[in-house]
């Protein structure tokens, strides 16, 4: 299989031809083909609507002459029939035309541009509709080439015709006027050609600008990546656009939602009628994110992260990360009480290196008496303190946690006691969890509690009487003010300074969760904190 790497080097060997490029050319040979269809549709009625004009316009001259009182009289013998032909040449020069012959029933000419032409028959034979008195237009061969000719019968007063009237336009001159006509619908055609390629080109760079240079192919690669990670990470996410509507919404976020009651598909939705709540639209405008805020959804309680999305200086999104606060719960707990086990062994682990450097430094300088002294204190004292744990806990994992805090205690020089009645039983793995987190945090406060004082003791009593576990942490230092009892409890309250005071409020939300109680009492000459568990022992 290849890797990504790979992949994206086989889609762009697939694909030589860059969007921009391509684009351009498209655009380009879209523009061409368009204009060049439209102008020849153009040109073509021009060329027609040209033939059209020149026809009428002979036809025109044609029944103008044939109505001419000159022209009739001529062809009834009333009148010389010499003035036929100065009245039709005059006509022919006026209008422009190529020439205006008038002939009688016989198709004998009585008028010509060459006057040598007259009283000869008329060539073309394309008259005789003419003589039957019909009005029309034709083309023909004459004397003079091929032409145009509109052909227009001659009627007395009586409605009797008497001859015919042709005028002819030549059809190289109706040709001229043609490409007279469309020469500009073709000169159109190449600067709307121009503009096209020059449009293109520019779109093609707008569009890569846009894309910030990316190909499709890495488009699409980026975006089932973004897909992957949307739906790799254990927060739920939701996007919304400028214009507030969801664009996107992972399977984390959908699942909350389900476990919300919440079943529409959100995507496209307004985040105000979806969740008017969210805080969105509010980041949306202002811009400013926000951070940790907790979010109430249907009895569920969020933690929630919104920050705007930008582009350069403009906002043209907001994302909103979440995750329920009973999870992070959870994992926080778990991890403090880790990091409480992780701190002991620690000081266990350094406290016998101490032990072992001593024994080494008195091998060398030879004092074995004092060597032999040394070991029995030490085996004493420990057999003391493994003597007294384990007449109390039969946990192992809770009984070297208490055993590692009497070394945290000797290494801060605090005096720490623990004496009962009763035995703890071995406890459910969930349960030792969260009795080190109560333990740990409890100890390590009357540690810091008693640090300025003159007498560093800290008293812990354990009792069980079949149904209650039962501990005491009574400590010698200067007390808890009265009016902050219910404030130390809180998340983030501390009188020891900043990122602290979460130890207090991690006690008791594990004494919630156990379904336990908590009290405290605390003057001049020290605190105690007195735990009750409910416990039922397994056959």
């Amino acid at each position: 299989m290849p890797n990504t790497t790979e992949r994206r080097a086989i889609g762009i060997q697939k694909q030589s031809i860059r969007l921009h490029t391509a684009m351009a050319i498209f655009v380009c040979s879209v523009v061409i083909a368009a204009l060049t269809v439209t102008g020849l549709l153009i040109a073509k009625e021009i060329a027609r609507q040209t033939e059209k004009n020149l026809a009428g316009k002979a036809m025109n001259i044609a029944q103008m002459v044939a109505r001419s009182e000159l022209v009739i009289e001529a062809l009834e013998g009333k009148r010389d029939e010499a003035g036929i032909q100065s009245f039709a040449d005059g006509i022919r020069r006026a209008t422009n035309v190529r020439f205006i012959v008038v002939m009688d029933m016989h198709h004998i000419r009585k008028s010509h541009p060459d006057p040598t032409k007259i009283g000869k028959r008329f060539a073309g034979g394309d008259e005789n509709e003419a003589m039957r008195g019909k009005t029309y237009t034709s083309i023909a061969e004459g004397t003079l080439g091929r032409s145009l000719r509109a052909f227009a019968p001659v009627r007395n007063s009586r409605g009797k015709q008497i001859g015919v009237v042709s005028v002819g336009i030549l059809l190289n001159q109706v040709e001229e006027a043609v490409t007279q006509s469309t020469r500009i619908v073709y000169i159109g055609i190449g600067f709307g050609v121009l503009v096209g390629i020059l449009g293109a080109l520019v779109l093609a760079r707008k569009i890569k600008n846009v894309l910030f240079g990316l190909e499709p192919h890495q488009i699409a690669n980026l975006y089932q990546e973004r897909n992957a990670m949307l739906e790799s990470v254990r927060e739920g996410i939701v996007a919304v656009n400028r214009d507030g509507r969801i664009v996107v919404a992972n399977s984390e976020a959908m699942r909350m939602f389900h476990r919300a009651g919440i079943d529409e598909d959100p995507i496209g939705k307004q985040i105000e009628d979806f969740l008017p709540t969210s805080r969105l639209m509010h980041v949306l405008e202002s811009g400013t994110p926000e951070y940790d805020q907790e979010h109430a959804l249907n009895g569920m309680t969020l933690v929630v992260n919104r920050v705007p999305v930008k582009v350069g200086q403009e906002v043209v999104g907001a994302i909103a990360t979440f995750r329920d606060k009973t999870e992070l719960k959870q994992l926080a707990e778990q991890l403090t009480g880790v990091k409480l086990y992780a701190e002991a062994l620690r000081v266990k682990t350094h406290e016998f290196m101490n032990q072992l450097h001593v024994v080494l430094g008195m091998v060398q300088i030879g004092e074995y008496e004092k060597l032999s002294s040394y070991i029995q204190q030490i085996t004493h004292h420990y057999q003391m303190e493994i003597g007294s744990v384990s007449r109390l806990v039969k946990d192992p994992v809770l009984a070297g946690f208490l055993l590692s805090k009497f070394s945290s205690a000797r290494e801060r020089g605090v005096n720490l006691h623990i004496q009962g009645e009763g035995v703890w039983p071995s406890l459910r793995p969930e349960l030792t969890e969260e009795l080190i987190t109560i333990f740990g945090n409890l100890i390590d406060n009357g540690i810091d509690a008693v640090e300025e004082s003159q007498t560093k003791e800290i008293h812990v009593s354990l009792s069980f009487d079949g149904n209650v576990l039962s501990l005491t942490v009574r400590d010698s230092g200067q007390g808890i003010p009265e009016e902050l009892h219910e404030k130390v409890f809180e998340k983030g309250f501390s009188t020891k300074g900043k990122d602290r005071g979460y130890g207090l409020f991690l006690v008791r939300q594990s004494i919630a969760r156990l379904g336990g109680r908590l009290s405290m009492t605390s003057n001049n000459e020290g605190t105690i904190v007195t735990v009750h568990l409910p416990y039922e022992e397994k056959e």
